[in-house]
Order: structure tokens, then sequence, then C-alpha cells
């Protein structure tokens, strides 16, 4: 009984909370990771830019989340009267060509274009480890064959790719997704690949491979939580091209389709009133550029604390 509540409540046994978390000796495996997570966001928040870019991004989630408490138009309403008007009480950012409250919109935007970044970047972390670690650790044939279809991708620009599966789809959301993956998963198995390289050859590795488990079990197992870290932090470094190649798509008209919210598009129909209505396109382009930095920033802060070698 005593024993269970020292775990339990582990600073009521060894001094306050913090000595708990500075304690050199950790008693059990929960405490040493907490500890390992304390000391990782210490400094994660030693970094200022990275938590100027998490402050950015918890903002423009929370206005996702909230967009219809938040919004205060109807984001499909078209007034012809009140076309082009600027920023004021009513329309806090102005209103576009048909009449529409852009603020409203942007509410709205950032659902989508987070629902993209999202969903691709689900599709892409499990797809990229499963084949950079399988082509790293399994080696021979598997490898190159694995690796010569990441290298035919390489050969192509991201949004160029993107356009070509885009347009064999179809215009769409889903189609969108599907085509920014596709085109976005070559850097994540080529990082898991090189990765793996170096892990297999450690002992732990070699002591479970003579245990007789099976090469399927020790990529599943061991292979992939080790790489998981650095692919974690490249997929925070690309949402920011994910979010471009989404925009970029929105603008050409094969994302999301009107009278749809989406950044892109917002910017591809106020980009012919830029001269004398300059905020049409200019607050849309900011959104982009804002949320893009705010990945990099988040990144870079993931990076320094995730690294091993920092340690």
């Amino acid at each position: 009984m005593t024993r269970s509540l020292n775990k339990t409540i582990p600073h009521a046994a060894h001094g306050t909370l913090r000595a708990w978390l500075s304690d050199p000796a950790p008693r059990s495996p929960f405490q040493a990771q907490v500890q390992q997570f304390w000391l990782q966001w210490r400094r994660f928040c030693a970094n200022h830019s990275a938590l100027f870019g998490l402050l950015v991004l918890l903002v423009i989630i929370t206005a996702a989340l909230f967009a219809p408490w938040l919004a205060n138009q109807d984001i499909f309403a078209q007034d012809l009267t009140a076309r082009l008007h600027p920023p004021s009480q009513t329309h806090w950012l102005g209103t576009d060509e048909l009449g529409r409250d852009i603020y409203s919109r942007l509410l709205y935007g950032a659902r989508i274009t987070l629902y993209i970044a999202g969903l691709t970047a689900l599709i892409i972390t499990p797809l990229g480890l499963l084949i950079g670690t399988s082509a790293g650790y399994l080696g021979g044939w598997v490898d190159t064959v694995l690796m010569r279809l990441v290298d035919i991708f390489l050969a192509f620009p991201s949004l160029i790719l993107a356009l070509a599966f885009v347009a064999a789809l179809g215009p769409g959301i889903e189609n969108a997704i599907i085509a920014i993956s596709l085109s976005s998963w070559p850097p994540i198995a080529r990082l898991a690949r090189a990765e793996t390289l170096s892990i297999r050859k450690m002992d732990y590795i070699a002591a479970v491979r003579l245990q007789g488990a099976s090469s399927w079990h020790i990529i599943l197992r061991h292979v992939i939580p080790m790489c998981l870290p650095s692919v974690v932090v490249r997929v925070t470094l690309n949402m920011a091209a994910i979010i471009l190649t989404a925009a970029g798509l929105g603008f050409l008209g094969l994302g999301a389709q009107a009278p749809s919210p989406e950044w892109g598009a917002m910017l591809a129909s106020g980009r012919e009133f830029m001269l004398n209505n300059g905020w049409i396109a200019a607050i849309p382009g900011l959104a982009i550029l804002f949320t893009s930095l705010a990945f990099n920033l988040l990144g870079d802060g993931l990076r320094d604390v995730m690294d091993l070698r920092h340690e």
C-alpha cells in the first residue's frame, strides 16, 4: 500500500514537484519520461521564435475551431451594393468583389487549410516511414526498387507533380489532398531510410534479431519508433510547403471549388483588384504567409528539442 501511494503521489514522498522533476536518479520509468519531457519543454521555451510559431498556430487553430461563433457574417451571402468596401465596423476586413465578408470567409478558410495540411500529414507520415524503414532495413532489391521509385518522384518539383496528379484526378479538396500526399512522401521516405541505415547496425537490433524476431517485427517495433522523432520534425517543416501547394492548387482552380472560402481561391479572386483594392488579395496572402512561417518556426524548435545529438 505504501509503495502504491509513493507511485501515485511522488512529489509528496520526495519533496516538491520541482525536486521530483530534477531528481538525478529517477525511481521509475514514468518519472524518467516526465523528466525528459520537462527538459525538452524548457529547451523549447528557451527558443522564442519557436514559441512565437506555436502561439500563432494556436491562434489559427482556435479561430478555425470557433469559426461559427467568431464569424459575424454569412460567408456565402452576396451583397453587390457592398462590394469592394474597405475594412469597417460592419466588415472588419472589408468585402470582396461579390460583397462577401472577408473576415468571416478567412476564418472558415483556416478550417480548409488546416484540414488539407493535417490530413496530408497523416497520410505521408506512415507511408514515408514504412517505405523508408523497409528499404533501409531489408536492403537488397527491395531497397533498390523503393529508392528508384523515390528518385522518380523527386525528379519533379512537388507543385508540378501535384498539378499533374490533380489534373488526372479532377478538381476538389479530396483529390487535392491525394495529389499533395503523392508528391510529398518521398523526402520522408529518404529521411527514414537514412535513419534506418544507422539504426540497424546498433547492438540492441542485433540482440533482438538473435532472439528470433522477424524483420517486420523489428521494423515495426524497434526501427520505426527510433525514426519517428526525426520524421515528425521533417513533416512539421514540410507543412509550409504543403500549405503553399494547397494554396497554389486553389489559386489555379484545381483545389477547393467556389464558393468555398479557401485562401488560395480567395487570393485568385482578388488578384484583379490588387491595384485599387489591395486588401482583397493581401489578407488571404498574409494568412498563408503567417501560417507557413509559424510551421517553419515550430519545426525549427522541434528539431532543436528532439535532436538527441544536442543532449
